[in-house]
């Protein structure tokens, strides 16, 4: 149904909504995923790469020879190589991270799954993190990924973000909360 689709607006929207189309024409659903996941996962953890993305000093040969050189070393293949390569060709890398959140929000609609965010003070254990998941399927009638944060800022308690809707059950809030109270009362 229409009504399901992610809504993706804009440029990014439109690479991610082709990337998206061909992928699952394809069948390579899955395997772009990973692919793009990989490559999300290089980009946070090498300065160097996103300067290159983000910058609009390189010119778009030399982001495309530098960005098929970091795809040979992780050996990403196939549609997700040509996606990246593409983008950097259309001088587009500025806005890489938004076409791949754009694509992994389609993903998730097309195999019916909603994202989820819970921030925790401390690790949860797999029971625990499987709890949470059940509760979170039951209360949206969906297949709800988990995505674990953990923040001690927090203190306890957890927050919640599915969608665009947000329970904040965390301690500092409530401490906060009470903080005001008292200071209302006095």
């Amino acid at each position: 149904m229409a009504g399901d689709e992610p809504i993706v607006a804009g440029m990014a929207g439109r690479y991610a909504t082709a990337l998206f189309e061909l992928a699952r024409e394809t069948g390579a659903l899955d395997t772009v995923s990973r692919d793009l996941a990989r490559f999300e996962a290089m980009l946070a953890d090498n300065p160097d790469l996103m300067r290159l993305v983000r910058s609009a000093v390189f010119s778009a040969e030399e982001q495309t020879r530098a960005i098929t050189a970091v795809l040979a070393k992780a050996k990403i293949e196939g549609i997700a190589a040509n996606f990246l390569r593409l983008v950097a060709a259309n001088r587009r890398l500025f806005a890489v991270r938004d076409m791949l959140r754009a694509f992994r929000e389609m993903v998730a609609a097309h195999k019916g799954e909603l994202p989820a965010v819970v921030t925790v003070a401390e690790p949860l254990s797999e029971t625990h993190r499987a709890e949470i998941k059940a509760a979170l399927d039951g209360v949206t009638g969906k297949n709800v990924q988990v995505d674990v944060k953990v923040d001690p800022a927090i203190i306890g308690g957890l927050v919640v973000k599915v969608g665009s809707r947000m329970v904040d059950g965390s301690l500092r809030t409530k401490l906060n909360a009470i903080k005001h109270a008292m200071k209302e009362v006095g």
